[in-house]
């Protein structure tokens, strides 16, 4: 398997789709918003993005299975040893509030586990992404391109927290170490930014899905991070059941763990 060229076909795609992302975002037309089961938002750009992506892979790779949050799921692809995980937008919520933190999101997983992530953010047009041993990179609008590093801080910690998925677990552990140094973000951005050495610590109680995480977990591991679900237990995909029901911490040490 050619993994450089699946990175490449995967950073090229999640631009185009953050494009069609950008068209509905500037728009002054309606959003045309649905609302899925579980009264998760659906808009024209989720589906814009969603046919640019599985399409282009499909066609490219048709050897490797399929598991998008907007198609319906092909359980053949728990046969297969390479699968993509696709959000097409991760963060409608913070689409619809027009507040520029959603992301779209690629991943690849191999025998269940993520070896490929591919982050767009189309407001601000950087471009995250990292293969398995290789280093997790960041591109940003000027064509610059750095090497990834979670930072070293051990005090003064940074936490992200979501912005639209508050609970009553993620107050407890802010009240019992007195952490005061937070920043609520939406998408997989929380991800990129211990990636990135913005932030030490990102707790999530609440369940989230495989295509929530695949991409930004190899990102945050190759950027020096350490993932894992709430038991200490590694985060595998291609799935049954696509639910992350046991939750995930990403930090920049195992010095910054934190339990309740």
């Amino acid at each position: 398997m050619d993994l450089s060229k699946i990175l490449e076909v995967c950073k090229e795609v999640s631009i185009k789709a953050g494009l069609a992302i950008m068209e509905v975002y500037n728009s002054c037309t309606d959003m045309q918003v649905e609302y899925k089961e579980g009264d998760m938002p659906l808009t024209a750009a989720d589906k814009a993005s969603n046919q640019l992506i599985v399409t282009r892979l499909l066609s490219e790779f048709p050897e490797i299975a399929m598991l998008s949050e907007e198609e319906k799921d092909n359980k053949e692809r728990l046969q297969k040893e390479y699968c993509f995980i696709v959000d097409p937008l991760d963060g409608t919520k913070e689409f619809i509030k027009r507040n520029g933190q959603f992301t779209v999101n690629i991943a690849l997983s191999y025998q269940h586990k993520s070896i490929l992530g591919v982050i767009y953010v189309p407001a601000t047009e950087e471009l995250y992404y990292a293969l398995k041993g290789q280093g997790a990179f960041l591109r940003t609008r000027d064509g610059k391109e750095k090497r990834l590093f979670v930072s070293k801080r051990t005090k003064d910690l940074r936490f992200v927290m979501s912005n639209s998925h508050g609970c009553e677990q993620m107050d407890r552990l802010l009240e019992k170490y007195h952490v005061t140094n937070f920043v609520k973000v939406g998408s997989s951005l929380k991800g990129c930014m211990v990636a990135r050495g913005d932030a030490e610590v990102y707790y999530r109680y609440n369940p989230t899905m495989e295509w929530d995480t695949a991409a930004m977990q190899c990102i945050a591991e190759e950027a020096g991070a350490i993932f894992m679900q709430m038991d200490d237990t590694e985060m595998l995909y291609n799935r049954e059941d696509s639910l992350n029901a046991k939750g995930f911490y990403i930090i920049n040490c195992i010095e910054n763990k934190m339990t309740l």
